[in-house]
């Protein structure tokens, strides 16, 4: 062709800027756009080949080439694709974008939004400005007779245009690297962003510097992707230990895997990948997984927030979407009814994988129940199709060590207390009400994370009827032994009785005191929060830890048992003058020991309990 030179599209003059400054919030994003496009030009040409309308020779390896020079600051990129005519150059290189450059420029204007643009206008060519002075292009189509065109363009809106050296069918793209991409002009940062964006791409993909082609070549190159990836093949055709080799590879987690679903679905939208249940040691907060997002194998993004349900970034997976747009805006995405649908539908295979483990591999599931319980959990909270999915297979450990659904334990206790689920939260500190009611045939369940508190209120909102206490919150009746009615003068007077020694003792007349006839002689006093005081505390902890005095008063309640010994003991012996701080040391001795099976002891009613131990300790010694 003769030589010829020309201005691009009409205004371009404004999108070299814009390129450069605000295009992509990555300028390594070059790599992708460069390789994704000779990945593009390969997969067109094999199309025309099965279909008979192009020929290659029978041995033809399609590869894309990424070569270095270091030294001469270039970076070229070469295909072995369709290769473009004269015609093609000025058509898809020259003439920016096909929807003009106006209405480019118009739309987006006032959008800094940095990752929207290139995939909706074919512009991807032109993120090779963002870091080359200079960008070269020598071409050769696969038609017959076709000549082969070279095309340069230094960033201004001039190109030139004219006859190629190049003698094989395909591209390269020569980038003659500037000041803002000379940190691309290192082999090892090259390297990972070609593994970050292209390591799963269709296309055989060969980084390769200039003094390595210019050696004998020793050993057979490999090439830095893998252009099958498992989440292609049918789950049938996968082996455990190709998941597990997978998710080691992806991931760098040498932690095996938990349990994993493979998606594959072709209709109504195409979506292929695998998801990885990590373990997740038992709390949501401090844990996000990656799910990495691709399209048609080439990456995307990380933990993409619009595409995934949030809850689900606690897992690990790859998603392969090839519907949507490459450069992934989120403002684009939010609101397109699309990826509504794949977010439902991810829901719901998560969900359906659960439900079959329950149902088919009750034992699995009950050993991975511990890892995964705040993942399910922080899904019931965040996505109501998926509480409604999975809340009969929500199951808690009780404290005789076994597994229920919540039906299951309301079902078994309901004799005992009818839609009133107890609970746990730290089996040591609480470890002499769980004692309580193993003695007395009840049943309690453990809830220790951080998710529980929301959750359990979660519950009580949809389960009409339903609530819970903590094991400490309240006395079942089943723990009390029945009252003579004859004496109820007598008991209330003891109760009174009781009262003023333990409030005059404790120098504490606000102190709340119930006296309980309880089954069990060996408890002497037991501590009582009520529910929603203790919930109260627990929110203002988790939301800034608010600690303002009297915000929300402990309604604490100190039960004293009339059925134990040292309780009678001190209900006898008030009286005496020569009792009197013996008295009061046992009263401060109870109300302590009440408090250790509560919570702990601030530092100072450490230091007098113990100080106080001894003294006992010493007086009962001189018996």
């Amino acid at each position: 062709m003769s030589h010829e030179k020309g201005n691009l599209s009409i205004h371009s003059e404004n999108i070299f800027p814009i390129i450069k400054k605000w295009l992509y919030s990555d300028h390594d994003i070059f790599i992708r756009e460069l390789v994704s496009n000779g990945s593009d030009a390969i997969l067109k040409l094999k199309k025309l080949v099965a279909m008979g309308e192009a020929s290659v020779p029978e041995n033809t390896q399609y590869k894309i080439q990424v070569i270095l020079d270091e030294k001469n600051k270039i970076i070229k990129v070469c295909d072995n694709g369709i290769g473009m005519t004269g015609e093609e150059v000025k058509k898809y290189i020259n003439q920016i974008a096909f929807s003009g450059a106006e209405d480019f420029l118009e739309k987006y204007k006032d959008k800094m939004d940095k990752d929207q643009i290139i995939g909706h206008f074919g512009l991807g060519f032109y993120s090779a400005f963002m870091v080359a002075e200079k960008v070269q292009i020598d071409t050769l189509s696969y038609q017959e007779n076709a000549a082969p065109v070279r095309w340069i363009c230094t960033g201004g809106t001039e190109y030139e245009m004219e006859d190629s050296d190049r003698s094989e069918r395909g591209t390269t793209i020569t980038l003659y690297v500037g000041e803002e991409g000379k940190e691309f002009l290192n082999e090892y940062k090259l390297r990972q962003i070609l593994e970050k964006y292209c390591g799963f791409m269709p296309v055989e993909i060969y980084l390769e510097t200039v003094q390595e082609k210019d050696k004998e070549e020793k050993e057979e190159p490999k090439p830095i992707n893998d252009p099958h990836p498992l989440w292609l093949k049918h789950p049938n055709d996968c082996t455990e230990e190709e998941y597990k080799a997978f998710y080691r590879k992806v991931f760098m987690d040498f932690n095996e895997p938990l349990f994993w679903i493979h998606l594959n679905m072709d209709y109504p939208f195409n979506l292929k990948g695998i998801l990885y249940f990590p373990k997740l040691k038992n709390e949501f907060d401090t844990i996000e997984g990656k799910i990495k997002l691709f399209n048609n194998q080439v990456f995307v993004a990380d933990n993409i927030k619009e595409v995934i349900p949030e809850f689900l970034l606690l897992l690990k997976g790859t998603l392969d979407c090839p519907d949507l747009p490459l450069n992934v805006s989120r403002s684009f995405l939010q609101n397109d009814g699309y990826v509504t649908k794949i977010s439902n539908y991810i829901t719901k295979k998560v969900a359906d994988k659960l439900t079959s483990l329950y149902k088919n591999q009750k034992d699995d599931y009950i050993k991975y129940w511990d890892d995964i319980h705040p993942f399910i959990k922080y899904g019931a909270l965040r996505e109501p199709k998926f509480y409604e999915k999975v809340k009969d297979i929500i199951i808690y450990k009780t404290i005789n060590g076994d597994y229920v659904t919540l039906k299951e334990y309301l079902e078994r206790n309901e004799s005992k207390h009818k839609d009133k689920v107890f609970y746990v939260t730290d089996e040591r500190q609480q470890a002499q009400y769980i004692k309580l009611f193993k003695d007395n045939n009840m049943e309690a369940v453990i809830l220790n994370s951080n998710i529980d508190n929301p959750f359990i209120s979660h519950i009580e909102m949809h389960e009409s009827g339903i609530s819970f206490n903590r094991i400490d919150a309240d006395i079942s009746e089943h723990l009390k032994a029945e009252d003579d009615k004859k004496d109820e003068a007598e008991n209330k007077a003891l109760q009174e009785k009781l009262e003023k020694i333990f409030k005059d003792n404790l120098n504490n007349q606000e102190l709340k005191v119930q006296v309980e006839n309880l089954k069990s002689e060996n408890v002497s006093a037991m501590i009582l929060l009520s529910e929603q005081s203790r919930r109260m505390e627990e929110m203002s902890k988790m939301f800034g830890g608010m600690n303002i005095p009297n915000m929300f008063p402990k309604e604490q309640t100190l039960v004293l048992n009339k059925n134990n010994k040292l309780i009678q003991t001190i209900a006898e012996k008030a009286d005496a003058e020569e009792h009197k701080e013996l008295i009061q040391m046992l009263c401060e001795q109870v109300y302590d020991l009440a408090m250790l099976s509560h919570e702990p002891l601030d530092s100072e009613a450490m230091n007098k309990f113990i100080d106080r131990s001894n003294l006992l300790l010493s007086k009962v010694a001189q018996f």
